[in-house]
């Protein structure tokens, strides 16, 4: 038997943003299923790499590929990207005033599927995925992220994933500015959309190890200078929680 094709590749990635170098010849491969870890203290690369995997134009890549299903993508657009089944989660989404969530699932499922889809197509089923996010049946006829808190900032997240059904979902610090009630169920609604589509790939970009209490990954990367310098188990987000960032700093 051959090898099975990578769901998503990075290789070699060297990334500048301004005529700055962040990213330094960073490798990653995710299989389908799988959830990665990307952590780092601040400034090691880790936004830097959630918006170049997007395609945002500020982020100029300088060598290396990205990869989805082994198809070069590395000078795709981000809508081409989401088309293809590319998901990013925003560490701040934005708002988006007179635009209600129900309308922007539908815009972006109908440019994802290719096809036109009705509020009414739609309606049941972000109606049972937000009784499983715990959100309040009126979210969908809210202005998006107008006035939300950031736990429901993260959660409509979490609904865009579940609803847009990606292969490929990159949640940037997801877990940020959230109390721990508010993980727990943002966790939770990552665990009902992998249930629902078992062969999902994450990639979770963050800060701290606790998020990884809730969502176990299956493989954890240090990111230090815009280099990943190790990677493990969960085993090593626990030592990075004990040790700190300081004994990967001193790496070559």
């Amino acid at each position: 038997m051959g090898s099975v094709e990578p769901l998503f590749e990075v290789r070699n990635l060297h990334v500048t943003v301004e005529g700055n170098v962040i990213l330094r010849g960073l490798d990653l491969t995710v299989q389908k299923g799988e959830i990665h870890a990307i952590m780092g203290p601040n400034g090691s690369g880790k936004s830097t790499l959630a918006n170049t995997l997007m395609g945002n134009e500020t982020y100029v890549v300088e060598s290396g590929q990205v990869l989805l299903h082994g198809e070069d993508i590395t000078t795709w657009p981000t809508d081409t990207r989401a088309k293809a089944g590319i998901f990013l989660a925003f560490q701040y989404p934005e708002e988006i005033p007179g635009v209600t969530v129900v309308n922007f699932m539908r815009q972006a499922l109908s440019a994802r599927k290719g096809i036109d889809l009705s509020v009414l197509e739609l309606r049941l089923s972000i109606m049972e995925w937000m009784g499983r996010l715990e959100m309040d049946a009126e979210f969908a006829s809210r202005y998006l992220n107008e006035g939300f808190s950031g736990g429901e900032k993260k959660r409509n997240e979490i609904l865009q994933m579940a609803i847009l059904e990606p292969e490929l979902a990159i949640l940037d610090e997801t877990d940020s500015g959230l109390d721990i009630d508010a993980l727990r169920v943002v966790a939770k609604g990552v665990h009902s959309v992998r249930n629902a589509r078992p062969e999902l790939g994450v990639v979770l970009i963050t800060h701290y190890q606790r998020l990884l209490d809730y969502l176990e990954p299956d493989f954890v990367h240090i990111l230090i200078d815009g280099r990943i310098v190790e990677s493990g188990g969960p085993e090593l987000a626990k030592r990075m929680e004990r040790e700190g960032y300081d004994a990967w700093r001193a790496l070559p």
